[in-house]
């Protein structure tokens, strides 16, 4: 387990995690939830697919600016709640390669993004999705997100889930 394993560290502003070997970790929730002066963060070498909580594994990480999730597997997750809310400063998103097709909640997932513009979220898989509940609000300056892909056939709460998205001009 490595929930809330940097959880709280205000002060903390990069992190060396090259020789974490997360190969049996089967929960990452809250990990590094409040790191709101971290500005890095080379997640390349964590291997996530025993990984099934991933809600609010960068909550309120404020300084950050970019993130590579291009490796991350996350074929068996169940929650993303919170997973990238408070990351104010990233302005552009890929998680193309998400598998999805697991997760039930998806709560405040994106909420108050407010710097992201570019968001790929096109593969994803919400056919067991309950809750998109504030999933993207307060993401002030996205302009265009395609949910073409989504399946809401489960979800039983959208309350404000794109609410003050005031720059949003297409949803596909």
């Amino acid at each position: 387990r490595m929930d809330g394993m940097f959880y709280n560290c205000t002060s903390l502003t990069s992190l060396n995690l090259s020789n974490f070997n997360t190969i049996n970790v089967k929960q990452m929730y809250d990990m590094f939830n409040k790191c709101i002066k971290l500005s890095s963060l080379d997640l390349t070498s964590f291997n996530t697919s025993k990984v099934t909580q991933m809600n609010n594994l960068f909550y309120d990480c404020a300084s950050l600016s970019s993130l590579n999730l291009s490796h991350f597997n996350t074929t068996i997750v169940t929650n993303m709640n919170g997973m990238f809310s408070g990351c104010t400063l990233i302005t552009s998103l890929d998680l193309s390669n998400f598998n999805t097709s697991k997760v039930t909640q998806m709560t405040e997932m994106f909420h108050n993004c407010a710097f992201l513009k570019y968001l790929n979220i096109s593969n994803f898989d919400t056919s067991q999705v309950k809750t998109i509940k504030k999933m993207f609000s307060d993401c002030t300056n996205l302009t265009y997100i395609d949910l073409s892909n989504f399946n809401t056939v489960k979800v039983t709460d959208m309350w404000d889930t794109f609410k003050n998205c005031i720059s949003l001009i297409s949803v596909n």
